[in-house]
């Protein structure tokens, strides 16, 4: 099974749920986890290990000006803006680049090939018995944060239990994270702001057929905004954490909920069966 936890505004404690879900069922069986909000992955922090890092790259285009003729045909091909054709030179803005491999494909001279591009890492590592991370970082400056998080999929692969922690928000990033999920936690807040984005992301879950349910994240226990959303959107209410100063502080020096206060494990057990439910996957 692979679960998404998500989240439409940043702060909602996404990480946290991912992260402590994980290591209470690691206990119990094998689970990948998969940190990828590329930007500022944050999950190594809590389950520090020695780990293996590899480069992720993207194939972009070179192209030999002795070959070509300033024909214009790459430029008008590429959608994205980075390939101009001057009289005497070809423009190219790599930040632009997509990578689709069209401008190869369209030149008539086969004055274009494609060269990898470094693009940020992924770094694997085993924290504990029964859990395999998986984190992608996207390298300062570039803006393809997508192939990083496929190529972390994709390390992830035919595991047996697939946890993935997504950027917050809903944007290209966190629906490549969402594909291919069997089940999504969506992670919120009793706010004005944690209310508006949960929307957003409810919509992003269900264009992409996902079933959704949600974590209530310290909840003063004002959350009737929330539980009427939740109810008409036919949404399951899977846990309530109360806003505590002891969590806060577990989390602020590093700690995991459910490491400090080993009574919570059962609480992260009874979600991985609700999930597990609104997956439709057998108990």
């Amino acid at each position: 099974m692979k679960l998404a936890v998500a989240s439409g505004k940043g702060g909602t404690g996404k990480s946290m749920v991912a992260a402590n879900l994980a290591f209470t069922l690691a206990s119990t069986r094998q689970v990948t986890l998969v940190d990828c909000d590329v930007e500022e992955p944050n999950l190594h922090l809590f389950f520090p290990a020695p780990a293996t890092t590899t480069e992720v790259t993207m194939p972009v285009p070179v192209v030999d000006e002795s070959a070509c003729d300033h024909c214009g045909k790459c430029g008008e091909f590429c959608q994205y803006g980075a390939i101009t054709v001057l009289r005497d030179r070809i423009l190219f803005l790599p930040e632009l680049c997509h990578s689709c491999g069209g401008c190869t494909l369209v030149c008539p001279n086969s004055a274009i090939r494609e060269e990898p591009k470094r693009i940020g890492t992924l770094t694997t590592s085993a924290p504990m018995s029964g859990m395999k991370l998986v984190s992608g970082k996207l390298d300062e400056g570039n803006p393809h944060a997508v192939p990083i998080i496929r190529a972390a999929k994709i390390l992830a692969e035919g595991d047996p239990l697939v946890i993935c922690d997504s950027a917050p928000g809903t944007s290209c990033p966190v629906v490549e994270m969402l594909d291919g999920c069997d089940a999504c936690i969506l992670v919120t807040e009793s706010t004005p702001f944690g209310l508006h984005d949960l929307e957003l992301a409810v919509d992003v879950a269900a264009r992409l057929d996902i079933p959704a349910g949600v974590i209530i994240n310290r909840s003063d226990g004002k959350d009737q905004e929330t539980l009427r959303f939740c109810a008409g959107q036919d949404l399951d209410v899977l846990m309530t954490i109360p806003f505590s100063r002891e969590i806060a502080a577990i989390q602020s020096r590093g700690d995991l909920l459910c490491r400090a206060r080993p009574e919570w494990q059962e609480d992260f057990c009874s979600l991985y069966l609700k999930c597990r439910s609104l997956a439709g996957v057998e108990r």
